[in-house]
């Protein structure tokens, strides 16, 4: 089956988007609409965590809304980050996207392969640091099963939520031969919307391990998985896959 009509299951943020170039050099039709809100906590229920953030050596980032809501944090409540903080990122997209906020340094960012058991040998090598995790309301339980496993100090800070967008301008879903996700949230959000969803010839691409297993637990056929050696990020997936139907 031909792939023509993309949906994207989030917003579009930078007008050099690779996918603004897949979408004019493959003659394809792509649309973006998230598919979750994303709205950072209060500074209160930031306090009622009881997290002194400047006590930490180590920040582990999951996400590039991580990354933001982080330094947004940084900003709101005025606490000062150490020179010599360093940071461990999941993928090299999330480190290429912290150096929107810091000077790139290879000797304060290590950076994972793609699944997060890809980091924990670098934290078993630096056990003494104290670790926090900025995540969302949504966060993989077993992130924390793993690292209460290991002899370290940790601390979780919950600073942004996630909810179900309300896709009621979706109604003709069906028109897009191709669905796109990046979260497991995002494939909860197509059920919410639509619990009727019947894939038929709807092809899915899932990007990660935990939307991989949402997308299977929720009874969908699976066309693209992202990344693999072969496919490192879900760009490169959609360009050897469409090119493959034509």
């Amino acid at each position: 089956m031909k792939t023509n009509n993309i949906l994207i299951s989030q917003p579009i943020t930078n007008l050099n988007s690779p996918y603004l170039k897949l979408r004019k050099n493959k003659n394809v039709k792509i649309d973006f609409r998230s598919f979750i809100d994303i709205k950072g906590v209060s500074n209160i229920e930031i306090l009622k965590q009881k997290i002194n953030f400047s006590d930490f050596t180590e920040v582990i980032f999951l996400s590039k809304n991580s990354i933001d809501y982080y330094f947004k944090l940084y900003k709101s409540m005025r606490f000062k980050i150490s020179v010599n903080m360093k940071y461990i990122c999941l993928t090299e997209s999330i480190a290429n996207y912290l150096q929107k906020y810091i000077v790139y340094r290879k000797r304060k960012i290590h950076i994972g392969n793609m699944y997060f058991q890809d980091i924990i040998p670098y934290i078993n090598q630096h056990s003494h640091e104290r670790f926090l995790l900025p995540s969302s309301d949504t966060l993989t339980p077993e992130i924390p099963k793993i690292l209460n496993q290991l002899n370290i100090y940790w601390k979780r800070a919950v600073l942004y939520k996630t909810t179900y967008s309300n896709l009621s301008d979706l109604k003709h879903i069906y028109y897009y031969d191709l669905l796109v996700f990046f979260s497991p949230i995002c494939i909860k959000s197509l059920f919410e919307n639509f619990p009727k969803f019947n894939q038929k010839n709807t092809q899915i691409a899932t990007f990660g391990q935990s939307t991989l297993d949402a997308a299977y637990k929720a009874g969908l056929k699976i066309s693209i998985t992202a990344p693999t050696p072969e496919n490192p990020s879900m760009m490169k997936a959609l360009e050897k896959y469409i090119k493959n139907k034509t």
